[in-house]
């Protein structure tokens, strides 16, 4: 079974609370079996629009990506994300 992978890109507004929001998203992560493969650092826009932060999570299954976005726990992260960022997350299948 390929690994699936989420990819997000966000802008954030507040940093302080987007913290919080790290915080508990990377708690959720961690319960669901995802491992950071990119977590902000340097980037730059080669093509197309880009946002200030970007990231790259990978799960065992597609699945498993699956589980982890929709679960309760990521779900109370999400919310406190909404406010302060907008975002653009897709769940992708490796090869």
């Amino acid at each position: 079974m390929p690994k699936a992978y989420i990819v997000g890109r966000v802008s954030v507004n507040d940093l302080d609370t987007y913290k919080l929001y790290a915080a508990k998203a990377t708690e959720a992560i961690a319960k669901y079996g995802g491992k950071f493969l990119a977590r902000g650092g340097t980037f730059e826009i080669v093509e197309g629009e880009g946002r200030t932060r970007n990231v790259v999570i990978e799960f065992e299954s597609f699945e498993a990506a699956k589980t982890y976005f929709f679960s309760p726990e990521y779900t109370e992260a999400r919310k406190i994300r909404f406010p302060v960022s907008i975002g653009d997350f897709v769940i992708v299948e490796g090869v």
